[in-house]
């Protein structure tokens, strides 16, 4: 029997047949939309973020971002678009495994995998971790494999890869911080629960099929257990992407967009109808139902000494 780790790698990254490789994932057109799709201002808001901690380090030169998951390429572009104060100094890292998104990065540095460290600087992870494989465990301990169980049983999730990936994250920074933006609970609340209900899938915008029935053609996602990731390391803040959005500036971002709006929209003024879209891509950003609910973990790694 296949494990389920393996059996996801399979359906997620195979370099033929994966559904990273389709090219569609995080796309409008594809199946589903991250944050930084929605529109410009979360790259926005994530900039000023940035510029945040680049003045809390120091300002240094280079100031290294990693975006992991990267996925096309959209929150460089749209960072840059900010035009963020680090600007000058900001080294930017696309990582991303599939050939497809590696091939959409117009921006910064492409890779597949992290590179090495020390860096200064930051590492984000949007819905990145969510995608890592992981085993499942029935209430017995035997370990589900490439096989679909009853809906009602109650799974154990083991996230190995999610902890590997947030040590060698943490392991790579000189001083920084590592950020982490997905959907999560905790290994007790997902076990309680019928496996369906975090265990899920994506086509099309909609929930797809149980994530044994035809893989490569669905996204397969998991909440991440913050109770793992903080066996490897507790975070330094924990907060809903909400109010932390709010926190680096997205209201005051919004504010700026509608007196844009305002003053401009009578003569069809470009950036007046960008400032209009704010408001939109806000209410979808800060949606506690939806994007808004997400976690974001952040560790911070101080200066050594």
């Amino acid at each position: 029997m296949t494990g389920f780790a393996e059996f996801m790698e399979r359906a997620l990254y195979d370099p033929e047949h994966g559904f990273y490789e389709s090219g569609q994932a995080g796309r409008r057109g594809g199946h589903f939309i991250t944050s930084p799709e929605v529109g410009p201002l979360f790259g926005a808001v994530v900039g000023q973020m940035l510029d945040r901690r680049w003045d809390e380090l120091g300002q240094p030169d280079p100031f290294t971002v990693i975006d992991a998951g990267a996925g096309p390429g959209t929150l460089a572009r749209t960072v840059a678009k900010s035009q963020p104060g680090c600007m000058p100094a900001l080294r930017w890292i696309n990582v991303e495994r599939s050939a497809a998104g590696r091939a959409a990065h117009t921006m910064g540095d492409s890779r597949a995998d992290m590179p090495d460290g020390p860096i200064t600087g930051v590492i984000v992870a949007n819905e990145l971790l969510d995608n890592l494989p992981l085993r499942l465990f029935d209430p017995d301990g035997s370990e589900v494999g490439d096989r679909d169980p009853n809906p009602e049983t109650r799974l154990t999730p083991r996230q190995e890869r999610a902890s590997a990936w947030l040590s060698q994250a943490l392991s790579i920074l000189d001083q920084g911080t590592v950020v982490v933006i997905d959907y999560m609970s905790t290994t007790e609340e997902m076990t309680a629960r019928p496996w369906p209900e975090w265990l899920r899938t994506y086509r099309g915008h909609e929930r797809g099929d149980d994530p044994w029935t035809a893989p490569g053609t669905q996204d397969i996602t998991s909440e991440v257990a913050l109770d793992q990731l903080s066996a490897v390391c507790p975070p330094t803040r924990v907060a809903d992407q909400a109010t932390w959005l709010r926190a680096h500036g997205i209201d005051e971002l919004v504010a700026e967009g509608a007196a844009a709006w305002r003053s401009g929209a009578a003569q069809g003024d470009l950036a007046a109808v960008a400032g209009r879209s704010r408001a939109i891509e806000a209410e979808a950003l800060l949606d506690p139902a939806g994007l808004g609910g997400f976690t974001v973990a952040e560790w911070d790694v101080p200066a050594p000494g």
